[in-house]
């Protein structure tokens, strides 16, 4: 690879992490050809990007991003494969799955949302997180709460203003 190519490859990468809010660093080494398939194929239907870089070009990637990424480029040994998703927990949920049937990929790192998480023990952590929607869900679910409260104290409460007051304050 000339130095003009490895310049492309860094710009790209550098792109890439500053378009993506969610990166994940892991090792798919030692999976034969069809584990590589069947993890890629499942990263399409998740639509997580998966794309195996080499360590100096990502850590260079790294340096010239505008992201904080911590303790991130130390985790770059071995083989290093990157996950980019829209959803913080997709990729990890991913990773959790698959290795119901296998011993990989290991997770060497995340960047998820700004948060920087080393090392495979994280897993569980990163599958915990909610995406947006979910947290809006329950926000949303915890404001109808007390609104259905008062719509059910209207409806009881016989359309008085003083059995509307008894209904409510009882509840």
């Amino acid at each position: 690879m000339t130095r003009e190519e490895k310049a492309i490859v860094i710009q790209d990468l550098t792109s890439q992490l500053g378009e993506n809010a969610t990166i994940y660093l892991a090792d798919i080494s030692g999976l034969n050809a069809v584990q590589t398939s069947d993890l890629r194929r499942a990263c399409f239907k998740a639509n997580v990007k998966l794309a195996v870089v080499k360590n100096t070009l990502l850590a260079k990637a790294m340096e010239a991003s505008d992201k904080e990424f911590g303790e991130l480029p130390e985790v770059l040994k071995g083989n290093t494969s990157l996950m980019f998703s829209e959803v913080g927990n997709v990729p990890a949920k991913l990773i959790k799955n698959f290795r119901k049937k296998s011993d990989k990929p290991l997770l060497k790192g995340a960047y998820v949302e700004e948060s920087v998480y080393v090392g495979d023990e994280n897993l569980d952590a990163l599958v915990s997180i909610k995406s947006k929607e979910e947290m809006i869900g329950e926000v949303i679910g915890l404001l109808q709460s007390p609104a259905k409260n008062v719509i059910s104290g209207l409806k009881s409460g016989g359309g008085k203003l003083a059995g509307i007051l008894k209904t409510l304050s009882e509840r």
